[in-house]
């Protein structure tokens, strides 16, 4: 397929604002697409050329992305960076030097998606000595045989700022539209998103849709060494009102670690976070106690690791998190950070999913396939019981170890991907938080002169994964964590504006605040008041933040509990 093709989508997306009208040319685009290819385009639509659990990255700067536009258009750097300053956007640059190209373009291959999409890969396999300079010759391979158009979005691409608000939300849609059309609307999406959950991959998704329809989305099984979409709770007001609602429930410690979603299969064994990042490198320990203690040749489950320290007493997830984002000198994180783990679920076995099986009858499996070793691989602290002082008991227990709470779950629950359910609540004792993306920040004056230390934060529009303004944070930091934060932010610096910048968002936060008022100062049309910084969530990725529908409902409901 000719890359013409999908720069001409891009800017039909672009140009419009209107979710269905954004459905509707994806969907055109989907339909007319050879289900092979389906999956590089699905991907490049949503501005990407690896599935979200991917590992790989492009790791593409500007500066590298400037000298690349200068080698294919033989244009000055100082020229393109003028230019840059001006526009605020390297597409618009590339394009604009495209149509002013210097070099003989006589020659010029004409341009495949298939192309683009190889050489886009290749830039994130590209390591070691030498590799810079490699990435630039695959980046300016494809801007001296582009259109003016299609530079435009091959850079944007490149540098994760493609800008045409597809996300999840429309791309569920236009596969609907473009396979199912003759299906039940809710039950062709509702079958999307169940093959979505568990592949986690709408390319796939998208080419089993064309292929098979609505009974081949609804086969889907687990695969294993490919994360899933977890089953998320929500927040309950208290244990009595969810007590009166279901009567006993599994009561289960909530601890302050990660969630983990441990795949096995025969000796091989696959750790991921609940946002689908691959961390079985960091945890070697986690991969030898699977191995040891899960009896089954293959198999899902699900649990928390906590770090603890010499006594086995639990450390701050903060801590945790150190071992998380490591990637040298593992094994001495091995020795300074051990860790404990709770399993709480299991969702296969041998080549069966479980998730149609209530939660009781899966708990019972996860008991016998579970070989424990107390203190470091173990299940999860549970009661069951409708007792509400037996279950205040519990949750001081929890406390008192310094995890953050109770699970209350449904017995007859059965699991459901990738949803807060109401079978599975939180309590916990701090008001109820937001975590949102910063997408901006502010120089600070005075002493503060060389901290980015106000914030602007953003909520998500699940439908086009826009990111929309709700307030700016500036208080419940130290210095330290001043200093912090701004040598995370720098490096995802796209645009200044006198003492204020804009950044990719990129950095989640979990923000308390006093209450949310309607403002049309922010683009959400909401504003937090006093938001103030809880903790970085370096266990959430933007695509997890909260979204606006969700600061809707707290602003309808706050002041009413009770």
């Amino acid at each position: 397929m000719d890359y013409s093709i999908l720069a001409e989508t891009y800017e039909k997306l672009e140009s419009t604002s209107s979710k269905l009208e954004k459905t509707r040319i994806l969907a055109d685009l989907l339909s007319k697409t050879p289900p092979d290819l389906l999956p590089k385009i699905v991907l490049l639509a949503s501005g990407r050329v690896f599935p979200n659990y991917s590992q790989y990255e492009l790791g593409v700067a500007t500066q590298l992305m400037i000298r690349a536009i200068s080698k294919a258009t033989g244009t000055t750097q100082k020229e393109i960076e003028n230019l840059f300053k001006e526009k605020g956007d390297l597409g618009l640059v590339a394009e604009e030097m495209i149509k002013k190209r210097r070099q003989a373009t006589l020659f010029r291959k004409k341009l495949s998606v298939e192309k683009v999409f190889e050489n886009l890969q290749k830039i994130a396999f590209e390591i070691g000595e030498g590799s810079q300079e490699r990435k630039l010759n695959l980046i300016a391979e494809l801007l001296v045989s582009s259109q003016p158009k299609e530079a435009r979005y091959i850079v944007r691409t490149i540098l994760e700022e493609l800008r045409v608000g597809v996300a999840e939300g429309i791309v569920r849609d236009a596969i609907v539209e473009a396979f199912l059309s003759k299906e039940n609307k809710e039950n062709a999406t509702e079958a999307v998103e169940y093959a979505w959950n568990v592949l986690s991959d709408y390319g796939e998704v998208a080419k089993i849709a064309k292929e098979e329809g609505i009974k081949g989305l609804g086969k889907v099984k687990l695969k294993i060494g490919r994360p899933i979409q977890v089953m998320l709770g929500v927040a309950a007001k208290s244990i009595e009102d969810v007590i009166k609602e279901f009567g006993k429930v599994f009561a289960e410690w909530k601890y302050d670690g990660m969630r983990a979603i441990i795949e096995k299969e025969k000796e091989k064994v696959w750790i991921f976070t609940r946002r689908q990042e691959d961390v079985t490198k960091q945890f070697p320990d986690l991969v030898k106690l699977a191995k040891e203690c899960l009896k089954a040749e293959e198999c899902v489950v699900e649990g928390e690791v906590i770090g603890i320290d010499k006594n086995g007493f639990p450390l701050p997830f903060q801590v945790l998190s150190q071992r998380i984002h490591r990637k040298y000198e593992i094994e001495k994180m091995v020795e300074e950070i051990p860790i404990q783990v709770n399993l709480f679920d299991v969702l296969y076995l041998n080549g069966e999913m479980l998730i149609e099986k209530t939660l009781e009858e899966r708990r019972k499996i996860l008991e016998k396939i579970v070989g424990v070793i107390p203190g470091k691989f173990q299940l999860s602290k549970m009661i069951f019981t409708d007792d509400i002082k037996e279950l205040e008991k519990f949750y001081q227990e929890a406390l008192n170890a310094k995890q953050e709470g109770l699970m209350l779950k449904i017995p007859s629950a059965k699991y459901t991907f990738g949803r807060h359910v109401g079978t599975m609540y939180k309590i916990k004792p701090i008001m109820e938080t937001l975590d949102l993306v910063i997408i901006g920040a502010e120089w600070g004056t005075g002493m503060r002169s060389k901290w980015l230390s106000s914030y602007i934060l953003a909520c998500r529009d699940e439908y086009t994964g826009k990111f929309l303004a709700c307030g700016m944070m500036g208080t419940g930091l130290t210095e330290e964590q001043f200093e912090e934060m701004t040598q995370i932010l720098k490096p995802l610096i796209i645009k200044e504006e006198g003492r204020s910048v804009w950044v990719k968002p990129k950095i989640v936060v979990e923000v308390a605040y006093q209450e949310i008022q309607k403002s049309p100062n922010y683009e959400s049309g909401f504003a937090l008041r006093f938001p103030r910084l809880v903790r970085v969530r370096d266990d959430k990725g933007p695509g997890e933040a909260d979204t606006l529908e969700r600061i809707k409902n707290l602003y309808k409901t706050q002041g009413k509990a009770g």
